[in-house]
């Protein structure tokens, strides 16, 4: 995959699935698009506690996603990622991209039918990291089913910015460790290999 198709479907993401989520709220749900983001609490407490779920989720996902069960997968992710030459601000701002857009379609629109936990197993199976064919990959989709469920209860106890700023960071987080190209064989022998 190319770079410019990357921030292509970034962008897509952002300004297309928000849009797709704007009309199904304004013309599904019956009410106007800016309706959900003003319940919850505070804006900056909903930023900040976003945040810190989606670091800690992130985190334990990475602990998750570089076990040796799940070797293949990560390499696989990394490679593709590798070509891409990620810096930071490009990963920002693709992470920006996708949790944005994808929480105001996924959790703003269609959790409204949905609900929490069916909307979950969608996203996390639209992802491709509920693969019956791969259950080890199968194992990392159903810590991120339940991962998802939670931002989908905080879109309804805590309000959408903490949904979208809790998959900005997961993204962020995991784009980042799976950007570095550090070689995994090489960390058991002190100087590489004999």
């Amino acid at each position: 995959m190319s770079k410019n198709l990357f921030f292509g479907l970034g962008l897509f993401t952002l300004i297309g699935f928000s849009l797709i989520g704007a009309l199904i709220i304004k013309y599904g749900i019956g009410t106007s698009f800016g309706s959900v983001f003003q319940h919850g609490i505070a804006w900056y407490f909903q930023i900040l506690i976003g945040l810190v779920y989606g670091f800690v989720g992130a985190w334990l996902g990475w602990k998750i996603i570089k076990s040796k069960l799940l070797i293949q997968t990560r390499e696989f992710y990394r490679n593709i990622l590798k070509d891409l030459e990620l810096n930071i601000h490009e990963i920002i701002f693709i992470s920006f991209c996708a949790g944005v857009g994808e929480e105001i379609l996924f959790r703003g629109a269609i959790q409204y039918y949905l609900g929490i936990w069916l909307t979950a197993i969608i996203f996390v199976a639209i992802h491709g990291y509920l693969n019956p064919k791969n259950w080890k990959l199968s194992i990392y989709g159903a810590f991120m089913t339940v991962v998802i469920a939670g931002m989908g209860w905080m879109f309804e106890e805590i309000g959408l910015l903490s949904a979208i700023s809790a998959h900005f960071a997961i993204d962020a987080y995991l784009l980042k460790k799976l950007t570095e190209t550090k070689e995994e064989n090489n960390n058991s022998l002190p100087f590489g290999k004999d």
